[in-house]
């Protein structure tokens, strides 16, 4: 056999430099990386031996085996799962296709990890971890339904370059094997192998084994002793999700959930429960404590591992739970599923159906009940995951209402950093009010310093405050909540009773009129407005339309937005509007009094957060009227 090297790519040398020349507190992790790796690989081959027969050469005894062999300071993690191919092996070993590289990269670097290293599987970058206990790793595999010679031998100093070579391999399956630092030896003890795995990998549901050695007194001799190596399970094993829950712990649960989801905090709640009935199943959800970093990732994994008769089937059913759910971990069991349903198959399945309508009530069942027994708890979840929670207003109109309870906003009454509830809000609205009154901005400062909520203020009327850019959809998609409509103070024509908007209207029509005439080509009318107090003009979108802030996120996905004209708003107790009527009156086609209503309108778009039209023109236009002084 001749060597064949290879060169890693660029990201994978970097991780590994950065992994060999950290100080971690917690090396033993990549014993739990590598039996995790080999459990998946497990569980493909018997996925795939439901229908391939010669997937399961050897039987069906599946089971991850640790050897240590102290004269040779190797470790050894053995599986008889999938196997690899050549090309497989390349693609597993050689590069990290992951679109999270380069954020894991930067906590390396920041040694961020190094107080919570169980952020290497975060980034699937587990089988790496190898090398912060090893001077080279052998990786032995042979593809489940392969002949014994066409085995690979991957081999790596981690100096950044790896070898690839064929070899032989009796059973299919992956062999991982390290040659141990000399300072790293003790993972060779069978007391530690035994900790470690106890600790992290004993609800893994195939055994891990090893053998062990040991010296008892001779039964029918006192004076002599017998040695006796034996194979020997190191977990329970037992599937987690299958026991009662007086038989877990606090700590069990939560070091699931870690291997689950690869995250390095405890999950901010645990649902675990059995439906039984005409559809029977098991379920063990997670709601996380943080946010993945690539929720918002296209390719983000959505829904629980889903075992059929405690065989894996997939480990992201994404029939299960709906994407507005996405951040819930875990596991579904049922044994009212076929063994090789499909994924086309889950969509149309009447117990999938039926799971997923558990799995959805009892999860917003379970908030419901968080928001109200430790509303402290509850904001801290809401902080980190409702804004993918409020998507389900739009995407799950049969539960829209309940979602609406969930919802959190900040208000003009609260202060900054608390919140309030939808059902709070109305229980605080005075008897004539009729509506539920919410502004959107980028912030809670901007949204409070907006001329849009002027009368508010003067009233006394309390506005809710939405800062997320999708807010205004979603609001227009629940349209109301308890009978009580929204209404947008930045949308729509505004009446709070402040001003006799027909008197109004007959006092300053002609005014109006040309205003509307100056700026056709920008505004489809101008109007009284119902909420200006110290502002002259405001912008104000049709109660249908996108408001501005979503309007810009649409254009600048490259999305095409329906150019409706928005109304331009005129405050009638404004000392401008009012000189703006006597110019009027002493000479209707006044050129100066036309150049006035274009500054008006620029002056409306630098109230809401944009821009002049023509920011030259506009600053000419300024100077040249602080120059002269207004003289209407």
């Amino acid at each position: 056999m001749s060597d064949n090297k290879h060169t890693f790519k660029a990201e994978v040398n970097k991780v590994l430099d950065l992994m060999i020349h950290s100080l971690y507190s917690n090396k033993e992790i990549f014993l739990r990386e590598l039996i995790s790796n080999a459990s998946d690989a497990i569980d493909k081959a018997r996925y795939e031996s439901l229908t391939d027969a010669s997937i399961a050469e050897g039987g069906d005894e599946w089971k991850v085996e640790l050897i240590a062999d102290k004269e040779a300071g190797t470790l050894t993690i053995r599986d008889n799962g999938i196997g690899m191919t050549r090309d497989e092996a390349v693609e597993a070993l050689g590069t990290i296709a992951h679109s999270g590289t380069k954020e894991f990269i930067k906590l390396l670097e920041s040694r961020e990890v190094e107080n919570n290293p169980e952020l290497i599987g975060q980034f699937g970058v587990g089988f790496y971890s190898s090398f912060m206990v090893a001077d080279q790793v052998t990786v032995i595999t042979r593809k489940a339904g392969a002949d014994a010679n066409h085995a690979v031998v991957w081999k790596s100093d981690a100096d950044g370059t790896y070898t690839l070579e064929d070899g032989e391999k009796d059973g299919k399956g992956t062999d991982v094997i390290l040659k141990l630092k000399e300072d790293e030896t003790s993972y060779l003890e069978e007391w530690e192998l035994r900790k470690i795995v106890k600790q992290y990998s004993d609800f893994i549901e195939y055994p891990i084994v090893m053998e062990v050695t040991r010296t008892t007194p001779d039964p029918e001799d006192e004076e002599k002793s017998v040695t006796e190596t034996k194979e020997e399970t190191l977990n329970s094993q037992k599937a987690i999700w299958l026991k009662s829950k007086d038989e877990i712990s606090d700590e069990e649960y939560n070091e699931f959930y870690k291997h689950l989801s690869h995250d390095f905090t405890d999950p901010a709640k645990v649902i675990h429960y059995r439906a039984e009935g005409t559809t029977e199943f098991s379920a063990l959800l997670y709601l996380p404590e943080k946010r993945p970093y690539d929720i918002f990732y296209q390719d983000y994994k959505i829904g629980p591992a889903l075992y059929v008769r405690r065989v894996q089937i997939m480990d992201h059913c994404e029939a299960m739970l709906p994407t507005y759910l996405r951040f819930v971990k875990g596991v579904v069991e049922s044994s009212d599923l076929p063994l090789n349903v499909s994924r086309e198959m889950l969509q149309e399945n009447k117990v999938v159906n039926v799971i997923k309508k558990n799995l959805i009530k009892k999860v917003l069942d379970t908030l419901g009940q968080m928001k109200k027994n430790d509303l402290e708890a509850y904001e801290k979840f809401y902080a980190e995951f409702g804004r993918i929670l409020k998507e389900g207003i739009h995407h799950d109109f049969e539960r829209k209402e309940t979602i609406a309870d969930l919802l959190l906003f900040e208000s003009t009454t609260t202060e900054p950093g608390k919140t309030t509830t939808l059902a709070d809000y109305i229980e605080r609205m005075g008897e004539d009010q009729k509506e539920i009154y919410y502004i959107t901005g980028s912030d809670r400062a901007s949204a409070e310093a907006s001329p849009y909520l002027e009368v508010f203020k003067e009233k006394g009327l309390e506005v809710l405050i939405m800062t997320d850019d999708f807010d205004d959809i979603i609001i227009s998609g629940l349209g109301s909540y308890q009978e009580k409509p929204f209404q947008s103070a930045i949308k729509g024509d505004l009446d709070l009773g402040e001003t006799d908007k027909e008197e109004q209207k007959k006092t300053f029509g002609d005014l109006l009129e040309l205003m509307k005439e100056e700026l056709k080509d920008v505004v489809s009318d101008v109007r009284i407005s119902g909420r200006l107090k110290d502002s002259a003009v405001c912008l104000v979108a049709g109660e249908h339309d996108l408001d501005p802030k979503m309007a810009k996120m649409f254009e600048a996905m490259g999305q095409d937005v329906p150019q409706g004209q928005r109304v331009l708003e005129v405050n009638p107790g404004h000392d401008l509007i009012g000189r703006m009527k006597e110019a009027f009156a002493e000479n209707s086609g006044s050129e100066q009094l036309k150049e006035y209503v274009g500054l008006l309108y620029d002056q409306a778009l630098l109230l809401e957060g944009d821009k002049p039209r023509d920011p030259v023109a506009f600053s000419r236009a300024l100077s040249k009227l602080m120059a002269q002084g207004v003289s209407m």
